[in-house]
């Protein structure tokens, strides 16, 4: 990268990401996103992926370089340096994610899709369980989970919701996915699994009138469902910026090690 690129600054409604934009206003000439080669996003990780979202809706995909200005910050740099924003941009080291696409029919036969950074989640609507047939590569893997739901998770989204429910920690890079029930009830000893990042998941509801499910990817969320496809989308594949010595990888590799 060089200091030639041309810079957007995307920033939270939070205070203090408003407060950290006024006071780089005059950093850099900064440009309206549709005409940058990386857009500069001031605030926390939810903000990076609505981002994130933004531009694989728009479907203008470019590098994204974060200042945490939020809780967390797991996608994002160290708001303060005393370097200037084009050199940190510009000596960023990349880190390639590649978003799920959940695709999935109603009840009422509507198909719709949406994209997830983190994971796709099955989750019951009712008091009721929820009955979810699995299938991996059209191939039937559990007949029958009765459980709260399921989910999907990228190595990115491991450490969220993914953690949560008990699931494995994937390191950025590995190729694999998580399947992680949530709650489960029956089968009792079954855990989830993990698969290649490949492969295609498929959920199909059991008893939808009794028992409805609501989908979500990260955000997006779509009720009474019947069936759920989920597969890696490469064709848009997301590039984050992290200062050396602080990436993604480096953060989620080191989330093993917490007690």
């Amino acid at each position: 990268m060089t200091e030639e690129l041309r810079l957007a600054l995307v920033v939270s409604d939070t205070p203090k990401a408003m407060a950290a934009a006024e006071v780089m206003a005059d950093e850099h000439p900064w440009v309206p996103l549709q005409e940058a080669d990386v857009v500069v996003v001031l605030g926390g990780d939810g903000f990076m992926l609505t981002v994130l979202h933004r531009m694989l809706d728009a479907g203008r995909v470019i590098p994204a370089y974060g200042l945490n200005h939020g809780t967390v910050g797991f996608m994002m740099n160290k708001p303060k340096s005393t370097k200037p924003i084009a050199t940190r941009v510009a000596k960023a080291s990349k880190l390639a994610v590649a978003p799920l696409e959940m695709t999935c029919t109603t009840w009422a036969g509507e198909t719709q899709h949406f994209y997830a950074i983190n994971e796709v989640s099955l989750l019951r609507e009712t008091r009721q369980t929820a009955k979810i047939e699995i299938s991996v590569n059209g191939k039937v893997r559990l007949a029958e989970l009765a459980c709260d739901g399921i989910l999907v998770a990228t190595p990115a989204g491991s450490t969220a919701y993914n953690l949560s429910a008990n699931g494995p920690i994937l390191p950025m890079g590995s190729g694999i996915l998580a399947l992680t029930p949530i709650s489960p009830f029956r089968p009792r000893r079954w855990k989830g699994a993990i698969i290649k990042d490949n492969a295609t998941v498929e959920f199909r509801v059991l008893e939808p009138d009794k028992r409805p499910v609501a989908a979500v990817a990260d955000q997006k969320e779509v009720r009474d469902i019947a069936h759920v496809r989920v597969a890696a989308h490469r064709d848009h594949m997301l590039t984050l910026l992290f200062d050396r010595h602080s990436s993604l990888d480096e953060r989620i590799f080191a989330e093993q090690f917490q007690v």
